[in-house]
Order: structure tokens, then C-alpha cells, then sequence
């Protein structure tokens, strides 16, 4: 598959699709894109962290593309999201979401190519779902050399709340609820998922 960083045709199967973005964070990364394999129709939308991370996780771009469409955080006023105005996508992913893209997120802030897809999906009515990092006092995550025990700061914690709050945005704090919250989604489109694994 080529590289559909400057590829802004419409979906060659015709349909909308998942827009799902990746950000910094290598909270449960793997997972998070087990269950993107897992639906029908998904283009990744890269920030800049995003692309840093998935190299530290050993996840590489050749790889991706070989399920998705994947679009990179290469232009100043985030090129791709024009994209949501042809209808081409009917749901707006990012997972897993750093602490600094939920703070962004919740306070209207869209300075990366994820923050754009989300503002803009939501200006559009467009329904988002969020898989939060941190999002409890004490949070176990696995980076790339091993466990780590994170204590989130209370600001971290009243920014979930805050994106709670937003129209049209879901907030998913574990990949369960995550893989719920797709669940959802897709019984709502009536769509299905693509593998057993769901």
C-alpha cells in the first residue's frame, strides 16, 4: 500500500471510516491497535509524538501500512482533516491519548494533526472516542524497558472530567472500555468487527 500522506481521494471501497489517531503515549499502544486491525475501514492520523512512540515500541510504518492508510503530521494547518468535510469518515479515534492531547482536547486546543481530527469531528457532530491514559490516581503502564507506576496529577484527572463534558466525545480509561465503546459504535452503524477478536 502506498503512502497516503498526500493521498486526500476518497476511500477506495467507497464508504466512511474510522479516523483513528495515535499520539505520544505507548499506554497499551499495541492493544489499542489490535482493535484498529480489528474494524472495518480505519485510516491512522500520526502526530508527530505518535511517530516517535511507535518507533520506541518497535512499530513500524511499513507494518501499518499493510492495514491502513496512515497520514502523517507533515503540514502546518493539518492538511488531512479536510478529509472530514467530504464525509469520509463517520468516527473520530484517539488511542491512546497522551495526557497533553486530553488537556488540549478538553480545552477546545488543536495544534496537532489528532487535536485537529477531534475539534474539527466535533464541530461536525462527528462522534469521538477518546482511550484517556491517565485517568485514575495510580496507573500501570508498560514502556518500552519495562512496568512503570505512574501517580497522575489532579489536573490530569479534571481534565478527563473536562472531556467528559465535551459533545459528542466518549472517554474510554481501559482498553475494555475502549473496545466497548467501538462496540457501540459499530452497533450503531450497524457495522461489524473484522475478526473474532472483538
Amino acid at each position: 500500500m502506498p503512502d497516503s500522506d498526500e493521498a486526500l481521494n476518497p476511500p477506495v471501497d467507497g464508504g466512511p471510516r474510522f479516523a483513528w489517531s495515535i499520539t505520544g503515549s505507548g499506554h497499551f499502544l499495541e492493544e489499542s491497535l489490535e482493535l484498529a486491525r480489528a474494524l472495518p475501514n480505519v485510516d491512522l492520523f500520526l502526530s508527530r509524538a505518535g511517530e516517535e512512540v511507535l518507533a520506541l515500541y518497535d512499530i513500524r510504518l511499513e507494518t501499518l501500512r499493510q492495514h491502513f492508510r496512515v497520514f502523517r503530521d507533515k503540514t502546518a494547518s493539518a492538511v488531512p482533516v479536510g478529509m472530514l468535510y467530504s464525509h469520509h469518515y463517520h468516527t473520530a479515534v484517539i488511542a491512546p491519548a497522551t495526557s497533553n492531547t486530553v488537556a488540549k482536547c478538553a480545552f477546545g486546543l488543536s495544534d496537532t494533526l489528532p487535536t485537529n481530527i477531534f475539534a474539527q469531528a466535533g464541530k461536525l457532530g462527528i462522534p469521538g472516542i477518546v482511550f484517556a491514559c491517565d485517568t485514575e490516581p495510580v496507573v500501570v503502564t508498560r514502556s518500552p524497558h519495562g512496568w512503570v507506576k505512574l501517580h497522575p496529577r489532579n489536573i490530569e484527572l479534571e481534565n478527563v472530567e473536562r472531556l467528559r463534558a465535551l459533545d459528542h466525545c466518549r472517554v474510554a480509561c481501559s482498553v475494555e472500555a475502549l473496545r466497548a465503546a467501538l462496540d457501540l459504535r459499530l452497533q450503531e452503524l450497524s457495522l461489524a468487527w473484522n475478526t473474532s477478536s472483538s
